[in-house]
Formats: structure tokens, C-alpha cells, sequence
């Protein structure tokens, strides 16, 4: 279900300047915060704040991304994680804190809504990717049997029987599995 903080997803994907202009207002002291809190310098928590809204837009770009958490614990998340690979390159200087202190009024639910939101988009990344790798006929068939459309129908779209579209989708959907379990990335994926 869409959150209301969307207004922020479509104000980067618009250029609306209002709303960033109340999007940068609300959040970037707050990022700031936690980069100077953890060994890191204005201009480093200036570079995370642009780096995150980039890498949220790209997402949202796509077209297929809905935020379902609040903005605020999603562009934390982001950033904290954008800031634990740079320090962990860095090699020499150590994470001070890695909790939300400064973000307490933001309840432990909104970040894990915020965790899940980023897992789902992950996981959807990796079905993709995996789709993409099989045949047309595979792709087809699931794409339009998960488009909410009856597999009779289904079966009337590519032109065969209703039975042969049932077996030739468990068969896309097993062969999907497959490539999907075999990836590097499954296993921190929670799946």
C-alpha cells in the first residue's frame, strides 16, 4: 500500500521544487547528523544525501517502485548503508554509532517497514534478472498469467490449449525458482 511520503518519490521523478525544497529541509540535517556522528565530514554527509536521492530516483525511475514505509526511514537506511560501505573502504577510521540515535522519534516499525521495503525491491531485482535469462515463451507466459489475467485467457492469447499453458507455466515457474536459487545473491536476499 502506497504511503503517503510518495509525494517525495514523485517531487524527484517531477523536479517539483517545492517539495524538494521541504524534502531537503526535513532530511539532510538529520543525514548529516548521523555522517558527522560516524567519523564523517559535512561534505561527506552532503555527498550520501545526493547519492541516496539519486539512487532513489533511479529506482523510481523504473517505474515500478511504490514507497510503502516512511520516506524519512527509508533515506535513512540508504544512507547509513551508503556510509558503512564508504567507512568500510576507508579501512581506517571506525563506526562511532551505528543505531538511530537522532532518529528516535521514528518508530522501530517504520524502519523495518523501511528494511522490507528495500528487501522487496531487492528480491523483485533478482526475479527480474532471472526472467530476463529464460526464453520468450517462458517470459510471456508468466508475464501475462501474472498480469491478473485468467490462464484460459492465457491460453487463448498464445494460441494453445488451456491444459498445455497450465503445465508450460509450472514449468517457467520451476525453471524460475531454479535460476533464482542458484544466484549468489539468494541467500541474503531472506528468501
Amino acid at each position: 500500500m502506497q504511503h503517503s511520503d510518495q509525494k517525495y518519490i514523485n517531487a524527484l521523478l517531477e523536479n517539483d521544487a517545492t517539495v524538494l525544497e521541504e524534502l531537503y529541509q526535513r532530511f539532510s540535517e538529520k543525514i548529516k547528523w548521523m555522517i558527522i556522528r560516524n567519523n564523517g565530514s559535512e561534505t561527506d554527509a552532503a555527498d550520501i544525501f545526493q547519492d541516496a536521492l539519486l539512487s532513489i530516483y533511479n529506482k523510481a525511475k523504473g517505474g515500478d517502485f511504490t514507497l510503502t514505509c516512511p520516506f524519512e526511514a527509508f533515506l535513512y537506511l540508504i544512507c547509513k548503508n551508503k556510509w558503512l560501505n564508504i567507512l568500510s573502504k576507508r579501512k581506517t577510521q571506525k563506526v562511532t554509532i551505528t543505531d538511530t540515535e537522532g532518529f528516535n522519534y521514528i518508530g522501530e516499525d517504520d524502519f523495518k517497514l523501511a528494511e522490507d521495503c528495500v528487501l522487496r525491491q531487492e528480491r523483485n531485482n533478482l526475479l527480474a534478472e532471472k526472467l530476463a535469462e529464460m526464453g520468450d515463451s517462458c517470459k510471456k507466459i508468466l508475464q501475462l498469467s501474472w498480469s491478473g489475467i485468467a490462464m484460459d485467457e492465457v491460453a487463448k492469447q498464445l494460441n494453445v490449449t488451456y491444459a498445455y499453458a497450465r503445465k508450460k507455466k509450472s514449468e517457467c515457474v520451476a525453471r524460475l525458482i531454479s535460476l533464482v536459487k542458484q544466484s549468489p545473491k539468494f541467500n541474503s536476499l531472506k528468501w
